[in-house]
């Protein structure tokens, strides 16, 4: 091989390692999780932690408290203490985790929850469920009513049952029936 195809060839493999470093670099993912964990401020953590854990089956995981000083360091808080309870959806560091926070010192204004329309904001929760029966069970054991005429059918074997939570945020339970 002479000089000029040696140097043709070295050129043409920088110029593809150079590409591809950038393709690279372009095809990085944004965001290091796909999973979104949520805050749902509320105003009775007890009626909460017994509609997320025993109405809809979300299971408690390690919580935590944020000081006064650090939630106003975070731009969160007002100079309130913030106490955290987390629950996840699933197993696994990908599960979804629900952080229902409350604060000792304040009570926070309740939005108007009338309907997803009625206030600016997160309206809903989507969780997909693996049994719309056994959802349905354990709503009717927890006294929790029903919205609108669902369980709907969305098709095939799909149903979605909403609801809301004791502050009024609805909740979308989609997934199969048995029958």
């Amino acid at each position: 091989m002479n000089f000029i195809s040696k140097t043709l060839l070295l050129s043409a493999v920088c110029g593809f390692l150079v590409s591809s470093v950038a393709n690279a670099q372009e095809e990085k993912p944004v965001f290091s999780s796909p999973t979104v964990d949520l805050g749902i401020v509320v105003g009775d953590m007890d009626a909460s932690v017994k509609f997320y854990t025993e109405a809809l089956g979300a299971k408690e995981v390690k919580g935590f408290t944020a000081s006064a000083e650090k939630a106003s360091a975070f731009g969160l808080t007002d100079n309130l203490e913030a106490v955290i309870r987390v629950f996840v959806l699933g197993e696994g560091p990908g599960a979804t985790k629900l952080k229902l926070m409350s604060f000792p010192e304040s009570k926070p204004a309740k939005p108007d929850q009338k309907f997803i329309h009625s206030t600016i904001g997160v309206s809903y929760l989507t969780l997909r469920v693996t049994d719309m029966d056994v959802a349905l069970k354990r709503l009717a054991d927890s006294k929790i009513k029903l919205l609108g005429k669902t369980p709907s059918n969305l098709s095939g074997n799909m149903y979605l049952t909403t609801v809301q939570d004791p502050d009024g945020n609805f909740i979308e339970l989609i997934g199969p029936r048995a029958d």
